[in-house]
C-alpha cells in the first residue's frame, strides 16, 4: 500500500482538536514494570477516567480541570473509600513519570510536537497494527538537541481517523522507554454511553 504525502502528526492534531470525547483501552509495558492495562475515558475541556483492569484491577481514577484534583476508589467508584489527590501525587504517577492530567492524546502529541521542533520526522512506510491500517511514523531528536525524557517517538497514526494507535518512546540510547498500544479507539461516543467522570 502506498501513502499519501502527508504531515500525518499535524493531521493527528487537526483530529484531535476537533474531537470531543473518545474512549480506548490502553495497554503499557516498559522495562522492569508491570504491564498496565487501562480502560481510559477523556471528555473536553479535559475530563478523563481511568478504569484500571491490570493491575489493581476494580479501582477507577477520575480527574477534573475544574477543581485540579484526582480522586482515586481504590474498590471502584462510587465504594468507599475515595481519595482526593493532587495529580502530582508519585502514587497515581506511572512508572515513567506519567500524570493523569496529562495523560491524553493532545497531550501526547504536544510532545511530539516539541520533539519535532529540536528534531528530524520520517515516514517510515504504511503497516498493519491489529486490524488498522496506520502510517509508521518516527520522530527523532538532533544529537545535542536532547533536552527531555524521549529521544525518540515511534508512531503508528491509523490512516482511518488519524490518531495514533501505537507509540514507543526510546531514550538517547535507543532503549524503550514504554510501548503503549491504543485499542478499540471509539470517537466522539455519544453521551448516553459515556461512563460518569465523576
Amino acid at each position: 500500500m502506498t501513502l499519501p504525502d502527508r504531515d500525518f502528526v499535524a493531521l493527528a492534531q487537526a483530529r484531535f482538536d476537533a474531537l470531543a470525547n473518545y474512549q480506548v483501552t490502553l495497554k503499557s509495558t516498559s522495562a522492569g514494570a508491570e504491564t498496565v492495562e487501562v480502560l481510559y475515558g477523556y471528555r473536553k475541556p479535559g475530563l478523563v477516567r481511568m478504569d484500571f483492569i491490570r493491575p489493581h484491577g476494580g479501582a477507577t481514577l477520575t480527574f477534573n480541570p475544574e477543581s485540579g484534583k484526582v480522586k482515586l476508589w481504590p474498590f471502584g467508584m462510587d465504594t468507599f473509600p475515595r481519595l482526593t489527590l493532587s495529580p502530582d501525587n508519585h502514587m497515581i504517577q506511572s512508572p515513567q513519570g506519567h500524570r493523569v492530567d496529562e495523560s491524553d492524546i493532545g497531550a501526547l502529541l504536544v510532545n511530539v510536537r516539541e520533539l519535532r521542533l529540536h528534531g528530524d520526522t520520517q515516514v517510515v512506510g504504511a503497516e498493519t497494527i491489529g486490524t488498522r491500517q496506520t502510517a509508521h511514523v518516527t520522530v527523532t531528536c538532533r544529537a545535542g538537541q536532547f533536552a527531555t525524557g524521549v529521544f525518540r517517538y515511534e508512531l503508528w497514526f491509523d490512516l482511518s481517523h488519524g490518531l495514533p494507535v501505537k507509540v514507543v518512546s526510546e531514550g538517547e540510547s535507543r532503549e524503550p522507554i514504554e510501548t503503549v498500544l491504543m485499542e478499540n479507539l471509539r470517537i466522539d461516543v455519544p453521551e448516553s454511553q459515556l461512563k460518569p467522570f465523576g
